[in-house]
């Protein structure tokens, strides 16, 4: 049986229904925003930006790894297991120019579907209230509704980007994807 994905959040849903509507609508967006680009695309910029769309795909990869792989203690993609980020903090950023567009989009797809299974099974464990066993530096432990917030901002922050860099590419602006 396949998982049917929320288009976006429901008119009138649960909070969970809400807040997971709302992330997969950004990354719904992200996905078509960041589609069918070649080499040339996924590393074109705008203006005095060095950020590619092919960087934002790795990035946001990652980000989806660290919040709902690495934060709710499952394994991340063996990609960032040997990367030393205090180092390089830039990692995701610099390297993508390198990589082929099937590599950076299957590494986001594959992390986006990692990351609905780990909340799925984070969510019947202890819902939206639950802490996760990650902790903030000041000893404090995020609640799962704390970490759906913070990536639905890491999507709308990062759509804002891809919004420029795409329309620089080829035209393609709009809020929603064709039906």
């Amino acid at each position: 049986m396949t998982e049917t994905i929320p288009l976006g959040p429901p008119a009138a849903g649960t909070e969970t229904e809400t807040l997971i509507g709302s992330l997969e609508r950004q990354r719904r967006l992200f996905a078509w925003k960041t589609g069918g680009l070649d080499a040339p695309g996924l590393r074109a910029t705008v203006g005095a930006s060095s950020m590619t769309i092919g960087g934002l795909l790795k990035h946001l990869a990652l980000v989806e790894d660290v919040y709902f792989s690495v934060r709710l203690d499952r394994p991340p993609a063996d990609l960032w297991r040997d990367v030393d980020f205090d180092a390089d903090p830039d990692w995701e950023w610099r390297t993508a120019a390198g990589d082929s567009p099937e590599t950076l989009y299957t590494l986001w797809r594959d992390s986006v579907e990692r990351s609905r299974a780990h909340l799925a099974a984070a969510l019947a464990a202890g819902g939206l209230d639950g802490t996760i066993p990650f902790t903030w530096p000041d000893g404090r432990s995020p609640s799962l509704r704390r970490v759906l917030i913070d990536m639905i901002e890491e999507y709308a922050r990062h759509l804002g980007h891809v919004d420029l860099i795409r329309e620089s590419i080829d035209g393609l602006v709009g809020e929603d994807p064709p039906a």
